[in-house]
């Protein structure tokens, strides 16, 4: 058993949540259980996913909870796109949000 908190992956998929709550704190409310409630929720999967895997017996296990916590990062980059098509989030932080995901993501391949 892995603790979660010692993988770079986890703290930056953590930070990428983190970011996730900031930037949609200034939704409209009309999008508190659309887009907000969907772009966190996908957000904060994949560290937990890694935790979760970490907590399971062994590298099979681990690598399983990993595939899961990438297909959370995929839905949530759709997320920020779709906030982004909307006006919703602004160029920078798409750009943020973005790249975060991104290196989570190469991460979480090459883990």
């Amino acid at each position: 058993m892995k603790n979660f908190r010692d993988l770079k992956v986890w703290e930056k998929a953590h930070q990428l949540t983190l970011s996730a709550y900031k930037v949609s704190k200034g939704f409209p409310k009309e999008e508190l259980y659309g887009l907000t409630n969907q772009m966190r929720r996908s957000a904060a999967s994949i560290p937990a996913n890694i935790a979760e895997g970490c907590g399971r017996g062994g590298d099979p296990e681990l690598a399983r909870f990993f595939q899961k916590a990438l297909g959370s990062a995929s839905e949530f980059e759709y997320h920020v796109l779709l906030g982004r098509d909307f006006g919703l989030i602004k160029s920078q932080d798409y750009e943020h949000l973005t790249n975060c995901v991104t290196e989570v993501k190469k991460c979480l391949r090459y883990s």
